[in-house]
């Protein structure tokens, strides 16, 4: 989670605020328990007419192909800033042609305000908002799919009892329930790619672990997976060995059948850090509590490789606010503004993301605005999200030659 500070962009460089999200204002009471939440974008005019469709099955679909008002399909049009403040703007980037044979399947993180331990499918502006800022921006390269699910909340953040097995097991359940519908009814034999970040992700890498893993058929669906967030391990060393037996991480361009993931932070994570380190923290909520022979996966999406490379922000524009830049479209980019590497160094594994700004850069900055221990978590997504886009476009050609 971030806190509700205001971005001001008038004031000077030094004393400007970091770059936040609008949005939760229950942050400054969950600070401490603060795990799971990611950057929101603000909700589209038609949020009020979202209709979910429910398949027979039960499954509510936040977004689905097709579905009226899909926060899944919302405008990708783009402005990028550079850094001395100049702007480039232009139609979003065509669907690619494989798109159509490609479908993503998103589990977003922790955003429901529900006065409950485990939220029910009721769609609300919380989950389109994290729809569109995490998830839209794929719709160039898959059909979108993302169900509602009985995430824990934050009131169960509030509580301090957000690793019970009992809630754990029915936020679980519902996704584990819609993608067994979306699997029996609406796959037709598409490549599947998995996207999720924080709670997301967890449920995610027991919905790997449970049902694509083991079987050879089912890893035959997999495209690719992007678990940011979330802690997938691995055995020390290795690309497979801790949430996984089977499908490894990514290791260069193009690999397919392989996983995305890392959690950003500008410094080492400290010892007690939700993020970075195994059998901790969120490790915790997908169950994963090993330790000796563990390390938390680092997968760079700027090269899918140990090599350090560009990042290439995509964020909604009314989350990043530029200091005497008005930005028209939807989307704002910050092309060249950061760097990132995987590092591992005293037990952690994390992107290390480094800003390099230019003398009068008027572009807001990422900022560890909770503390430490969650580093840029609420960034994980959108610090990466042109490169994550790029990442499975090059592993559908490839996929596709």
């Amino acid at each position: 989670m971030i806190s509700m500070l205001d971005a001001n962009p008038t004031a000077p460089r030094d004393c400007r605020a970091p770059l936040v999200t609008r949005w939760m204002p229950e942050l400054a009471v969950v600070a401490a328990l603060s795990t799971l939440v990611t950057l929101a974008a603000p909700a589209p005019p038609a949020t009020a007419a979202v209709r979910a469709r429910r398949s027979s099955a039960g499954t509510v679909w936040l977004c689905r192909p097709g579905q009226a008002h899909d926060p899944c399909a919302a405008s990708r049009v783009t402005t990028s800033v550079n850094a001395t403040g100049g702007t480039t703007s232009g139609p979003p980037t065509a669907r690619l042609s494989q798109a159509d044979k490609v479908d993503c399947f998103y589990v977003y993180p922790t955003v429901s305000r529900e006065h409950r331990t485990n939220a029910d499918l009721t769609v609300q502006p919380a989950e389109v908002d994290a729809a569109v800022a995490q998830a839209s921006q794929f719709s160039r390269v898959c059909n979108v799919w993302a169900p509602m699910y009985h995430q824990e909340t934050v009131r169960a953040l509030r509580s301090g009892g957000f690793f019970r097995p009992a809630p754990i097991a029915t936020a679980y359940e519902s996704v584990l329930s819609a993608w067994r519908d979306y699997l029996a009814h609406d796959n037709h034999g598409h490549r599947v790619v998995f996207i999720g970040h924080s709670q997301g992700a967890a449920m995610l890498i027991k919905l790997l672990r449970a049902e694509i893993d083991p079987s050879p058929t089912r890893r035959g669906l997999l495209l690719s997976a992007v678990i940011l967030g979330g802690n997938v391990q691995v055995a020390t060393g290795r690309d497979v060995g801790g949430s996984f037996r089977h499908v490894p991480t990514c290791t260069s361009a193009g690999q397919t059948g392989c996983v995305i993931a890392y959690s950003t932070f500008g410094q080492q994570p400290p010892t007690a850090s939700l993020f970075g380190r195994p059998g901790q923290g969120v490790s915790l909520q997908s169950e994963q509590t090993a330790v000796t022979g563990q390390q938390v996966a680092c997968v760079n999406p700027a090269t899918l490789s140990s090599a350090p490379g560009t990042l290439l922000p995509l964020y909604p524009t009314a989350t990043v606010p530029v200091r005497g830049v008005t930005v028209t479209t939807p989307w704002t980019s910050f092309s060249g503004l950061y760097t990132a590497q995987c590092e591992q160094v005293g037990g952690a594994t994390w992107l290390q993301v480094t800003a390099t700004p230019g003398s009068d850069d008027p572009r807001p900055e990422v900022s560890a605005t909770q503390g430490p221990t969650w580093g840029y978590h609420a960034n994980d997504v959108n610090l990466a999200l042109g490169n994550l886009v790029a990442d499975v476009a090059t592993q559908e050609a490839a996929a596709a030659s």
